[in-house]
């Protein structure tokens, strides 16, 4: 490597994990950003793709913007990975509600 060439720094990506216990609370890492959420779905923007989670009286208990941490309660029927990739046609909210 010469001196006039600049380091490349790759930012690490952010590690994710879902654990579900009992299918009422939930704790995902590695959550870039909260699209949307009301008390029957949330759409998280995660390191690892759109993860879209639907039950009923779904609600934040926890929420570490700066960890990329959330914490969510009530009963969970759905956790579905959004793939963008393949599907041009549509658009973003067509794919996801098919």
């Amino acid at each position: 490597m010469s001196f006039s060439e600049e380091p490349v720094f790759r930012q690490p990506q952010m590690p994710h994990e879902v654990v579900m216990k009992s299918r009422e609370s939930l704790e995902i890492t590695g959550v870039k950003e909260v699209e949307s959420f009301d008390n029957e779905e949330f759409l998280l923007e995660t390191s690892m793709g759109f993860l879209s989670i639907r039950g009923n009286q779904l609600h934040i208990k926890n929420l570490d913007v700066h960890e990329g941490v959330i914490s969510i309660e009530g009963k969970v029927d759905d956790l579905v990975y959004v793939d963008a990739a393949g599907e041009k046609s549509k658009g973003f909210l067509g794919k996801l509600f098919k």
